[in-house]
């Protein structure tokens, strides 16, 4: 039974509105021969091609995702590098804790035969810190009572430091350490550092303590002889001269260690002592020449008594009932050029620390007149 063409159309009919992607050529009928021939077109290869290029598209980007994730973890990676360092440096100060935690038993151990052998150097180091501490802060309080100092304190305080540097010099009378007052040389052993060290420190006290006794020489001399006001500049003066004084000290015995390397009879030794020794006699010129400018203000300072202002007459006082500083009433009351009136005491002392006035900040004095308290500089002349 041979099909009809008629059938044939109703069946591609078909196929078409089914969008079937089998067949989807047009179909030939030949009646008289009863053949049926089918073309396929080229909509399926077509539509195989799309299928495999839609195919190879997720691929390119799953590649390209791929590359992107690459490039991100690469990142990742690079970025923990600082974190990384921290944790190497952490890592290195616990190996040190460890390895001081570890250590603590023997340096304690070393840290006792060190004081052992050193004990007396040790403890004259802090008889005379605290020595000087206190005769410090005594002496700048008796200064800041002016008139109500205590006498019998500042005659304990004199006896105090004359008996604690004769004792001191009693005790090591083998050393001869009094030559280095008058830049002579003390009997110690100049090749050993510690002891050149330790000679210089003490000396450097000894010489405070002396100009510590005589500013409480003159907080015994009555006001009726000496007033408030010409006693501060001789405390300036005496600090700048202790100053002074004790920057030439050390130069002798330094430069006696400098060049002990010739003693090593050798030209290298004898050549590097003496090249040492210049150096250190040039830089303490420089020095020199720098402190020198301070104490020829100060020496200014001291002969001219500079006045911050002129004798306030009573119309002036009454204006103002009392002083600003003191609250209390005027004592020999000074008129500034700001038109301020201040107690004589009481400006002078003001102006030890600064250089305007009290209430309305006007520039008054052109330097600062330290060391007018009677305080003493703690600063350690080494060398």
């Amino acid at each position: 039974m041979q099909p009809s063409c008629a059938h044939l159309h109703s069946i591609q009919g078909s196929g078409d509105d089914s969008s079937s992607p089998l067949l989807s050529g047009e179909g030939s009928c030949h009646p008289g021969t009863g053949d049926v021939r089918i073309q396929l077109s080229s909509g399926a290869g077509e539509s195989r091609e799309n299928s495999a290029s839609r195919a190879s598209r997720p691929g390119s980007q799953s590649r390209s995702h791929g590359h992107a994730h690459g490039e991100a973890g690469g990142l990742e990676d690079a970025a923990p590098e600082p974190e990384e360092q921290g944790g190497s440096s952490l890592s290195e100060l616990r190996y040190l804790l460890q390895w001081l935690h570890k250590s603590l038993p023997y340096l304690l151990i070393l840290c006792v035969k060190l004081l052992m052998q050193h004990i007396t150097g040790i403890s004259l180091g802090i008889g005379l810190l605290t020595t000087y501490a206190y005769a410090n802060k005594s002496i700048v309080n008796q200064v800041f009572l002016r008139e109500r100092c205590s006498k019998l304190q500042c005659t304990w305080l004199l006896l105090y430091l004359t008996g604690s540097s004769l004792l001191l010099y009693y005790t090591f009378h083998s050393q001869s350490l009094y030559h280095s007052l008058i830049f002579l040389s003390p009997t110690v052993d100049f090749m050993n550092f510690w002891e050149v060290l330790w000679i210089v420190g003490v000396t450097d006290f000894i010489l405070k303590f002396l100009f510590m006794g005589l500013k409480c020489f003159i907080l015994l001399v009555p006001s009726f002889i000496m007033s408030f006001k010409s006693k501060g500049y001789w405390y300036m003066l005496l600090e700048e001269l202790c100053q002074y004084y004790r920057m030439f000290v050390p130069i002798p015995v330094w430069f006696r260690y400098l060049i002990s390397y010739g003693e090593l009879d050798t030209a290298l030794g004898w050549t590097l002592g003496i090249l040492l020794g210049l150096l250190y006699l040039i830089l303490k010129l420089l020095s020199f020449f720098g402190q020198w400018r301070n104490f020829r203000q100060v020496l200014r300072i001291f002969f001219t008594r500079p006045h911050y202002g002129v004798p306030a007459s009573k119309r002036q006082c009454s204006e103002s009932d009392i002083c600003s500083i003191c609250q209390a009433e005027f004592q020999k009351p000074i008129l500034l050029i700001c038109q301020h009136t201040f107690c004589e005491e009481c400006i002078c002392l003001w102006f030890n620390r600064e250089k305007t006035c009290p209430l309305c900040r006007t520039v008054i004095s052109d330097h600062v007149n330290k060391w007018k308290d009677g305080a003493t500089s703690m600063h350690l002349q080494i060398f």
